[in-house]
């Protein structure tokens, strides 16, 4: 008889019972960024209605909106050359009556190393499309673990990657998260930053071409249309479970659009 335990993560309580809006650092305002705030306005609305106290975004981006963005990205003609986190903001803020924030620059450190005030946050969802950006997020959110006697102590970091066809999305805690005794679960109080679990693939997948494209038909010759939302909404289901569930036995997936199959990566 197999009497092992499932391992599963309980989620902090702070993200189930928070005296303020958690605040969400999402870095990245592109073809899966863009996707994800519209995917965090509904789960801030929905949290709401719970009797949550929902979220506070601000959105980190330093690239204008481009010919080539239009389509498959949330953009509209008129918003070209316009900073992509600002329309995106302006948008959402609009829509849901919410106060969120834009940065048009690079979430990264200042000229004399030290992190931004704005870095900290609960919750930082990456979708990046560069390994050293993913490395530098990773530095950052180590340092700003360290000091975690402030409301905005990191806790989650949820990243989202892809190539033409294939993605992950990987969930990680920022140090341990207190759990809960249980007689029924394995608990799991850590979960490995994805440049530490799979830091050689990302350094081996840097080689290919990594290129702005300059017209639509380009883009959609590096990245399928919709690898991007197919990620975002089974990403963002995970980061909703945390909320709703307060566990998950899964901390994120593989995913590959072009055979429709999709491998799940368990708590461990």
């Amino acid at each position: 008889m197999n009497t092992a335990k499932t391992a599963v993560h309980f989620t902090d309580n702070y993200l189930i019972s928070p005296t303020n809006p958690i605040s969400v650092n999402l870095i990245g305002a592109g073809g899966t960024g863009s996707k994800v705030l519209t995917a965090l306005m509904e789960m801030n609305h929905s949290l709401i209605e719970l009797g949550h106290a929902g979220l506070q975004v601000r959105l980190w981006d330093d690239d204008r909106i481009t010919s080539a963005n239009l389509g498959r990205q949330r953009f509209a003609e008129c918003e070209t050359g316009l900073y992509k986190s600002v329309a995106l903001i302006n948008r959402a803020n609009r829509f849901s009556g919410t106060n969120w924030k834009a940065e048009t620059r690079k979430f990264e450190k200042d000229n004399f190393g030290q992190v931004p005030e704005e870095a900290r946050a609960t919750l930082t969802i990456t979708c990046v499309d560069n390994v050293q950006a993913r490395f530098g997020v990773a530095e950052i959110l180590k340092e700003v673990s360290d000091r975690r006697n402030y409301r905005d102590s990191p806790k989650y970091w949820l990243d989202f990657g892809n190539s033409q066809y294939t993605g992950q999305v990987l969930l990680s805690t920022i140090g341990e998260i207190q759990q809960p005794q249980s007689e029924k679960y394995e608990t799991v109080a850590s979960l490995p930053f994805v440049t530490e679990e799979f830091g050689e693939l990302l350094r081996q997948s840097e080689q290919q071409d990594g290129t702005p494209s300059c017209s639509l038909a380009e883009a959609l010759e590096k990245q399928d249309l919709f690898i991007n939302s197919s990620l975002t909404q089974m990403g963002c289901s995970l980061l909703w479970g945390l909320f709703r569930n307060g566990l998950t036995p899964y901390r994120g997936f593989f995913h590959n659009l072009k055979d429709f199959t999709t491998h799940p990566l368990k708590v461990a």
